[in-house]
């Protein structure tokens, strides 16, 4: 799993390209970066697979907010990013949400 941020001050966001490895996603057909920038909607950004074998997907959030999110893969399997800035507990139990905080630098 990997998240790379670029802020773009001029245009006052941060994107965030979120990548998962082939090892993680095996044989997915779909994924969905699911979370509070998108009203948790599994349509709305969808991650592409690489010649690689690995799905990634860029996302323009705007700058100085914490967002939460996690993968959905295959729309019956949550993932959690370990390697996102951190994460935040859920009502669910054991269950935490990946943040990808998005400060100015």
């Amino acid at each position: 799993m990997s998240i790379q941020k670029r802020f773009l001050t001029d245009k006052g966001v941060c994107r965030v390209t979120f990548s998962l490895p082939k090892s993680i996603v095996e044989n997915a057909n779909k994924i969905a970066i699911v979370g509070d920038f998108n009203g948790w909607c599994a349509e709305k950004n969808l991650m592409k697979k690489t010649k690689s074998g690995k799905f990634e997907s860029a996302v323009d959030l705007p700058l100085g907010k914490h967002y939460q999110f996690r993968y959905l893969i295959d729309d019956d399997k949550w993932e959690s990013d370990m390697e996102a800035d951190g994460l935040s507990e859920t009502p669910y139990k054991e269950t935490f949400n990946s943040v990808v905080k998005c400060d100015h630098p």
